[in-house]
């Protein structure tokens, strides 16, 4: 049989290891069965691409949002029921009759807001008993439905914050933690028929355009990008020094565009390249591990992260281009990092590869290359926003039809280039005997035009996330309609119309495999509606940064490093977004309060990307480390040595949150563009001077000194201030008076440092300092205050300023200010030396390790070879 294009040779226990994780381990062989969870996800497919068109708006048939999430966790949880088996010895090819009834009964309540929407919402605050038993009915359901798709943990979380809603009045627990207990009535009206739990934010953006993300992504797979990315990479990659493993850095990078989850990301990438990196002398575990780490960071990466990008906007209250700027160094410059630390393993192996290049040339080479494809694409994407702005002037209404003939004319261009070229085989044995780099590339052009267009629409034209994924999927069907004919028309092989049939037939396989791939994500987002409902119900947050601050001492590092950690417990099990909902709920507010009573005041987005970069740890950290396990059982490698070995080559992913908060230029928060290019570089001399301290090897072997100085040289490059500060304070204090004055004159973008004091809910005093941003500029200092922080001061007669008005849910709300907390004085920065004067004795101090080095290297010529 020959195999389906993109997907991986056929290997039972790796597609069970992908079925329980993804899509679902049951496979009927019955009719009724096959064609239910055949039709089922290629009508939620279906259904999402109606919502997301301008359609319902053209025919006056439109839901409202709390419904269309209604309409989508019921798809979920009825496709959990039926595609996962409940229990390990549970029927896989066929659906028992009692799953059959539980699922019907789990969809009807999970939909039931959007049946009986009207009547729920007349009797808001006073439920009857009809809107009670569907609640309770539901809750329980739906966290079945998440054990059966995701597992224990997520629906154990769950379970634990259910039960401090009901028993947190139990004279058992610690006073400290106690309140006074829900009824069931108010529970489950907040929990289920309100947008305050299960259909609240989370819910709407795995409706809203999660789900488009995912299902772009599968057409993208299907039509074959998933095998194209891998080959590009192994064909440049693979003839080097430790090649297979470089490969699979770069690879996991590339399939981060298509799959929002790290095991995916294992199975997807490491089914290739585990095997060829133990063919050329990597250990089972390292080769593991390094497929791990680099599915790791693949999650991490722009523009997707694991749909959490577009969590973030929703949460943080920035747009969808700010939180893409603010992850693109981190995440670069640790894949870098990933690739360094392979070739530096190559080194102490004694690999050698058919191409000679020196590290330095590579990592030089890597860079430009990497440069040079930034600014094609941004160009391109710039050229296209000045061409379509000439267009529309020229041709007025008619300029759409232009656009959409141009855009056709350039993809026939590029499925004709790409019909040039033998397609794309994917098998282990076609890794090694691979064609020029060139001559893959240009078989997979077309691919990359929707990529384009939906970084054109997000970034130039900043449409929605939901409609630029919905113009790109279109995309995405019309090139899996269209290729295989063109290429054979192309080609003069004729039967054109069965090529189309194929077409036809890939769509549906690409829609079903998506919505598949949705199913756990639902009902993941719904459960953390339960977590985030029991937070605000209970007011769980503050007891939380108590705990905290307890086991801190209020020491500042401390409190970092405890956040950290509980960060990786919380996201143990977790799915990527069910993990950063769960960890930025319970742990943002700790570290955005505990750190502003510290002096360490950061721009929320910051705080965010802390803890969804350790939330996400908890993939790689044993005992639960499940991308490690799916590596694991490709490299036939002990589970838990392969997530050490993980944990180790990631702790350069752990570094880097504690840097960017001490450091915001890490992620390019209030930097130019100039200077955004010098942070990169000097970010990535640090990262990669980490790499080589933690690794104990530079040109050679290192010795202890030699390592601890490539280190403290890494800390001076990445955070250059940190010296500085101890010669001369950072910010200079002025009167309380002057902040509507420097409010006004204050440039666009900017925000004010401020010093407040004042008793929180619990009567403690609070002595604070916290970052306001202000509004467009032109405005009066008061206007800016309250279009920008959500906050009105009032002037007392002796002189005092003091919080008068907070909007509702608005910046200063959210950063824990309170009314009448007293404006003590504002902190502006102080005239002193720039403190990137420091990264002279910080490279003054790799040169005197680099010629150590390199006069022990004349005994070793080769180890100057990649």
């Amino acid at each position: 049989m020959e195999q389906k294009r993109g997907q991986p040779g056929p290997d039972p226990a790796l597609d069970d290891i992908v079925a329980d994780a993804d899509t679902g381990g049951r496979a009927p062989h019955d009719a009724l069965g096959r064609r239910a969870l055949w039709v089922i996800p290629l009508c939620w497919s279906i259904y999402q691409l109606w919502i997301a068109s301008p359609l319902p708006f053209m025919v006056g048939f439109v839901w409202n949002d709390t419904q269309t999430r209604a309409i989508h966790l019921g798809f979920a949880v009825l496709l959990a029921y039926l595609a996962f088996p409940g229990y390990k010895g549970a029927p896989r090819h066929h659906i028992p009759a009692l799953t059959w009834v539980i699922a019907i009964v789990a969809a009807i309540a999970a939909s039931y807001l959007w049946w009986d929407y009207r009547g729920v919402a007349n009797r808001t605050g006073n439920p009857n008993t009809v809107d009670l038993i569907m609640a309770g009915i539901g809750l329980i359901l739906l966290l079945e439905a998440a054990r059966r798709s995701l597992g224990i943990p997520l629906m154990a979380v769950a379970l634990f914050f259910l039960s401090y809603v009901f028993f947190g009045s139990w004279s058992g627990l610690p006073e400290v933690v106690q309140w006074k207990g829900a009824s069931f009535e108010k529970a489950m009206s907040h929990m289920w028929l309100t947008t305050e739990g299960v259909f609240g934010v989370a819910l709407g953006v795995s409706s809203g355009f999660v789900f488009l993300f995912v299902l772009f992504g599968s057409l993208l797979n299907q039509a074959g990008a998933g095998n194209y990315f891998l080959k590009l990479a192994f064909a440049a990659l693979g003839h080097l020094r430790g090649g297979p493993a470089k490969a699979a850095v770069i690879a996991s990078a590339a399939t981060g565009l298509i799959s929002g989850s790290s095991i995916a990301n294992v199975v997807t990438t490491g089914t290739f390249t585990i095997p060829l990196m133990k063919k050329v002398g990597f250990p089972a575990t390292k080769a593991g591990a390094v497929e791990v780490s680099s599915s790791i960071n693949g999650v991490l990466t722009p523009p997707v992260m694991g749909a959490v990008a577009f969590l973030m906007t929703e949460y943080v209250g920035i747009s969808y281009v700010e939180v893409v700027k603010t992850a693109i160094v981190p995440a670069a410059i640790s894949y870098f990092a990933l690739v360094y630390i392979v070739h530096l393993e190559a080194l102490k192996m004694g690999m050698t590869g058919t191409s000679r290049m020196h590290p330095v040339k590579f990592i030089l080479g890597a860079i430009f290359i990497i440069a040079i494809s930034i600014v094609i694409a941004g160009g391109t994407l710039f050229l296209t926003g000045v061409i379509v702005g000439a267009i529309g002037s020229a041709f007025g209404g008619a300029s759409l039809w232009v656009i959409v003939a141009i855009m056709l004319a350039a993809y026939v261009a590029a499925v004709r280039y790409a019909a040039q070229g033998e397609d794309l085989a994917m098998s282990l044995e076609s890794m090694e005997h691979l064609p020029p780099t060139k001559e893959i590339f240009k078989t997979g052009i077309h691919y990359l035009m929707p990529i384009l267009l939906l970084m054109y629409l997000l970034m130039i034209e900043r449409k929605s996330p939901g409609l630029s994924a919905f113009w790109s999927t279109i995309a995405m069907l019309f090139i899996l309609l269209t290729q295989n004919p063109l290429k054979a028309y192309f080609r003069g092989e004729g039967n054109v119309m069965g090529h189309i049939s194929e077409g036809i037939s890939d769509i549906a396989e690409g829609m079903i495999a998506g919505a598949r791939n949705m199913i756990g994500l639902a009902a993941a987002m719904g459960v953390a509606g339960i977590i985030v409902g029991a937070v605000t119900l209970t007011g769980i947050g503050q007891v939380m940064a108590e705990f905290v601050e307890f086991l801190s001492g209020g020491n500042l590092l401390a409190m970092l490093f405890f956040v950290a950690v509980i960060s990786i417990i919380l996201g143990m099990g977790l799915p990527t977004t069910a993990n950063y909902i769960v960890v930025s709920s319970l742990m943002a507010g700790v570290v955005v309060e505990l750190g502003s009573q510290a002096g360490l005041i950061v721009p929320l987005v910051a705080v965010h990307m802390f803890v969804f970069y350790f939330g996400i740890m908890a993939d790689v950290t044993p005992p639960v480390g499940l991308a490690s396990f799916a590596a694991a059982a490709i490299s036939k490698g002990d589970p838990l040595k392969t997530g050490f070995q993980a944990f180790f080559y990631s702790i350069r992913t752990a570094l880097l949150p504690f840097l960017f908060i001490f450091n915001t230029d890490l992620l390019l928060i209030d930097v130019g563009p100039v200077q955004a290019i010098f942070v990169f570089i000097f970010a990535l001399i640090a990262m990669l001077l980490f790499a080589a301290g933690t690794m104990n090897y530079f040109m050679v072997k290192s010795r202890l000194y030699e390592s601890a100085i490539l280190l403290i040289a890494a800390f001076v490059l990445f955070r250059p201030g940190f010296f500085l500060d101890q010669i001369s304070p950072e910010f200079e204090t002025r009167p309380a008076t002057e902040i509507f004055q420097m409010a006004e004159v204050a440039p666009d973008d900017a925000s004010l440092r401020v010093r407040l004091v004042g008793e929180n809910l619990n009567g403690d005093p609070i002595d604070a300092r916290f970052l306001l941003p202000l509004g467009p500029a032109g405005e009066e200092g008061i206007a800016r205050l309250s279009s920008g922080a959500g906050i009105e001061f009032r002037q007392e007669d002796d002189g005092g300023i003091f919080v008068d008005n907070l909007e509702f849910g608005g910046p200063s709300e959210q950063l824990g200010i309170d009314w009448d907390w007293e404006l003590v004085e504002l902190e502006v920065a102080a005239d002193r030396m720039p403190k990137e004067i420091f990264y002279i004795p910080a490279l003054l101090l790799v040169l005197i390790v680099f010629l150590l080095q390199r006069r022990r290297q004349t005994d070793q010529p080769e180890e100057a070879f990649a």
